[in-house]
């Protein structure tokens, strides 16, 4: 018996490391953002967004951290202090409590830009403050 063991065991191990490998070939991850947050998170709304051709947003402030995924289109996008950067179909982005966003802008003229925006809250905080 313990002689048809062994070799059971082996091809068991053979068989696992197979379906390993092929679950490996199948899901990939991509690190698309790593950002320290610096607050407790009790609560999350998680909104999707969709700005018309050529609007730029009015400068504003966030009274919770953001982090948010463009799905379609293209932003300009800037952080006071930061300089002006255009986010792609696909990129992440953050934008930091109580900082002023100068800018979260369609680039286009054409098409819609569409973004993911996860508000992370401590309590009731509002999910924006436009500044005049």
């Amino acid at each position: 018996m313990g002689n048809f063991i062994k070799p059971f065991i082996i091809v068991i191990l053979i068989l696992n490391s197979v379906v390993m490998l092929a679950q490996q070939k199948t899901i990939s991850r991509k690190e698309l953002l790593k950002t320290v947050i610096n607050q407790k998170v009790k609560t999350t709304e998680i909104q999707e967004i969709t700005l018309v051709p050529g609007l730029e947003v009015p400068k504003h402030l966030h009274p919770c951290p953001v982090v948010g995924i463009i799905k379609s289109g293209e932003a300009v996008f800037q952080i006071e202090g930061q300089p002006k950067i255009i986010l792609h179909e696909g990129d992440a982005f953050y934008e930091p409590k109580n900082v002023k966003i100068l800018h979260f802008d369609n680039a286009s003229a054409e098409k819609p830009l569409v973004f993911t925006a996860i508000y992370l809250k401590e309590g009731n905080e509002e999910n924006i403050k436009l500044l005049k």
